[in-house]
C-alpha cells in the first residue's frame, strides 16, 4: 500500500505489459445497451467473466483517452471493462468550456451538476447496472471514477449491500471525507494537484481505520485535474507517464482486491 506521500507501491507483471499509450488511439470496444442504459461501451473479452470493471467516465463523456484507459485495464486483467453511458438523455460538457470562464458558463455547470449529473441520480443508476452484472454472473466487481464520476463511485461504494467489491476515484471532484466514512469496500485514491490536500488526507486517516485498509491503496499524482481521462494530452511526454502509471495503479488495486495481486 502507499504511503500518505503516495511514493510506493507494489509492482507486478501488469505494469511491464501495458502497451504502448498513442495520441491517436482508436478505441478497441463496442457499444451495446445493458443494465439500464442504452448506450455501453464494452471492451475485453466477448463474454462476461467472474470479474468486471465498470467505469464511470467524466464530464466530458465518451472520449479516446478515458476508452484507451479502459482497453488498458481489459487487456491486462483479461476482463470486461464496461462503461455506461450516463448522460445519454441529454449531453457531455463540452471540453471548450472548462473550466467555465463567465459566470453564465459557471451557472449552466452547476445546473448541469444538479440535473443530468446529479450525483445521487446516478449512484442509483450505477447501482443498478452492478447489480445487472451481479446477476449474470460477476462475482467481483470493481468500478473507478474521473472527476465528476469519482463522486458517483464513492456514494455508490457506501451503500449498504453495494454490488461493488472495490471502488476507485481518480482526479475526483467534490472529495469528501464524509463520503470515506460511509464506505463499505477497499478504496483506491488518486487525486491531483488540483483536489484539496487537506481532504485527501482526511480520507487516508479514515482509510487507516477501516477494516480493508490493507486492501486499499492512495497516492497523490503531481499532475492536473483530467491526465488520466478526457483531458489528458498524451503528446506531452510528462503528462502520457503520469497517465501510464495511473492505469498500471488501477490495475494493481483491482488485482490486489480481488486476491490476485
Amino acid at each position: 500500500m502507499s504511503t500518505a506521500s503516495g511514493t510506493v507501491h507494489n509492482t507486478n507483471a501488469a505494469c511491464c505489459s501495458i502497451p504502448p499509450v498513442k495520441s491517436d488511439y482508436v478505441p478497441k470496444g463496442t457499444f451495446k445497451s445493458y443494465g439500464g442504459f442504452n448506450k455501453v461501451y464494452v471492451t475485453g473479452p466477448q463474454t462476461l467473466g467472474d470479474t468486471a470493471i465498470v467505469c464511470v467516465y467524466d464530464i466530458f463523456g465518451f472520449k479516446p483517452q478515458t476508452q484507451q484507459g479502459a482497453d488498458i485495464i481489459a487487456d491486462n486483467l483479461k476482463v470486461q471493462v464496461l462503461m455506461p453511458d450516463f448522460f445519454e438523455n441529454g449531453e457531455a460538457w463540452p471540453v471548450d468550456k472548462f473550466p467555465p470562464k463567465t459566470d453564465e458558463e459557471k451557472q449552466k455547470l452547476q445546473q448541469f451538476f444538479g440535473g443530468i449529473a446529479s450525483p445521487p441520480d446516478n449512484k442509483n443508476k450505477l447501482i443498478n447496472f452492478g447489480k445487472a452484472l451481479k446477476n449474470d454472473g460477476a462475482k467481483f466487481i470493481g468500478v473507478y471514477g474521473f472527476c465528476w464520476g469519482g463522486k458517483v463511485v464513492m456514494l455508490a461504494g457506501g451503500e449498504d449491500g453495494t454490488p461493488f467489491d472495490a471502488v476507485s476515484i481518480v482526479h475526483p471532484a467534490m472529495l469528501s471525507a464524509g463520503d470515506a466514512e460511509n464506505l463499505k469496500v477497499p478504496l483506491g485514491l488518486y487525486p491531483s494537484n488540483d483536489e484539496p490536500k487537506e481532504e485527501y488526507e482526511k480520507i487516508v486517516d479514515v482509510l487507516k481505520k477501516k477494516p480493508f485498509a490493507d486492501k486499499s491503496d492512495w497516492k497523490w499524482y503531481d499532475s492536473f485535474h483530467g491526465f488520466a481521462a478526457a483531458r489528458a494530452n498524451l503528446d506531452d511526454s510528462d503528462n502520457k507517464a503520469k497517465y501510464e502509471d495511473l492505469y498500471c495503479t488501477l490495475i494493481n488495486f483491482f488485482n490486489k482486491v480481488n486476491g490476485k495481486a
